[in-house]
């Protein structure tokens, strides 16, 4: 779905006096703005805000109509202390859209299109009281009308959208993390207050009741998804691929029920529990492609980081760093068994296969077998630093294009860091990036750039 932003259009009845039909002048102008951005966002533009009775009800009714964010445009020069009471009050996102209508200015200009023009003067204004206010704001100036700010407001409104939504997110947290890991660790409350993310620990036996009532039909309907899906081998047992769907269809109910927008299990909790048959790795990689957050080991914080990644970008693959491969000046990424098949090379099948897996003392888990398609990639992590205090880590590479690893029995793919293995594994671990973080295709760094912007946070990139 597209980001839906309000647009804030602000100038100020001085001008009527002046130029008489300014308004309506100004007002053209806005919708021909937000007519340019539909194809990224749907805009939300009332009429222009003229005074400060003006600004205050229509953030108040972009709040009331469920947006994602705030743009301001300075449709002339407006006085910046009418508008700090409600955007101090408003949670929405906010971007100070620095534009004018015309790109140049001419020796056929005169005071009126002096007037219409002048949005800087008043960006200068707004953007100096919203920092004194202590407001955390975006700023995107360019041509309204070329490709460049278009694709620039795309990727701010995405991450407009991606705040609004981590205010409103639910994640579960199957069982217990694992005990000893120290980088999954952190202040639930501070998370709460920094991030907006809720983390609820749901009881196994209710999940287990969930799995003994799907019923038979809706459990081959799933399995032959799958065969339609996957390159299904056939030495995969009928009964564990039964179960393997029977658990993704319980996993589904429960978070489509409960509005959850993600899960983490660590393989200790279930296997301790004694009344499960495998791990959900089948249903973990499937839900990451029908765009719900995963993390592994009880990992709430990749979770929450997951879960801003399936909005920010889409396509998101929980992952981890398991080998450097000197040769290729790369890592080799993978994790127990869980990928996302989105992220997949489209030139070899994706396999489900009967894997051996002792992790948690369970049977065999049916496996998702790929591995990334090559191009450019980029990473994410968030290293937990002190109570709200945390730090976004990007790292930016591609992926590889390897012969397959016969004998590697998971999702997989070598990444290679643009600033080569050694000098991004330095950077990575002097910064306390974690072992679990995220990857999505392409160059993303524009989007995780802006949403640090918005939840004022710390980013460094690799």
């Amino acid at each position: 779905m597209k980001p839906r932003i309000g647009l804030l259009g602000i100038m100020q009845e001085l001008y009527d006096e002046m130029l008489p039909g300014i308004t309506e002048h100004q007002d053209e102008y806005a919708r021909a703005v937000a007519a340019r951005l539909a194809d990224v966002a749907e805009i939300d533009f009332i009429r222009p805000a003229r005074n400060r009775e003006d600004i205050e009800e229509i953030v108040r009714e972009s709040g009331a109509r469920g947006l994602d964010g705030i743009a301001i445009v300075m449709l002339t020069y407006g006085p910046a202390m009418r508008s700090v009471r409600a955007l101090l009050e408003t949670p929405l996102p906010l971007l100070l859209a620095n534009i004018q209508p015309e790109r140049s200015v001419t020796a056929a200009w005169d005071m009126a299109d002096l007037t219409y023009n002048q949005g800087i003067h008043g960006a200068q204004d707004q953007a100096n009281a919203l920092v004194r206010s202590g407001v955390p704001f975006s700023v995107l100036t360019g041509e309204w009308d070329a490709e460049e700010f278009v694709e620039g407001f795309g990727h701010w409104a995405r991450a407009a959208a991606t705040v609004t939504a981590l205010r409103s997110t639910r994640v579960a947290l199957l069982g217990y993390p694992m005990n000893g890991m120290g980088d999954i660790l952190y202040d639930p409350p501070a998370m709460l207050r920094r991030l907006g993310a809720t983390v609820v620990a749901e009881d196994l036996g209710a999940l287990l009741t969930r799995m003994d009532r799907i019923e038979a039909g809706r459990i081959e309907g799933l399995v032959g998804e799958h065969g339609q899906a996957f390159e299904v081998d056939p030495s995969l047992p009928a009964a564990a691929h039964a179960y393997a769907a029977r658990f993704e269809l319980a996993l589904r109910d429960l978070l489509e029920e409960k509005g959850y927008r993600g899960f983490t299990q660590h393989f200790d909790s279930l296997g301790g529990d004694g009344r499960f048959e495998q791990l959900p790795l089948l249903a973990a990689s499937n839900l990451m492609a029908d765009g719900y957050g995963y993390a592994a080991e009880g990992d709430t914080s990749t979770l929450m980081l997951m879960c801003a990644a399936q909005t920010l970008i889409g396509e998101a693959n929980f992952s981890e760093l398991y080998a450097m491969d000197f040769e290729l000046d790369s890592v080799l990424v993978s994790h127990m068994g869980e990928g996302n098949p989105q992220v997949a090379r489209g030139d070899r099948p994706v396999r489900l296969i009967d894997r051996e897996l002792g992790i948690g003392g369970l049977g065999n888990p049916p496996t998702l077998v790929f591995s990334a398609q090559p191009g450019p990639a980029t990473t994410a992590a968030l290293v937990q630093l002190e109570g709200e205090s945390v730090r976004l880590l990007v790292g930016h590479g591609e992926v590889l294009d390897t012969p397959e690893l016969p004998n590697v029995e998971m999702p997989y793919f070598h990444f290679r860091p643009y600033a080569g293995v050694k000098d991004f594994m330095d950077g990575w671990l002097s910064l306390g990036g974690p072992h679990h973080f995220v990857t999505n295709l392409g160059e993303q760094g524009e989007r995780w750039r802006r949403l640090a912007e918005l939840l004022d946070v710390e980013i460094e990139e690799l």
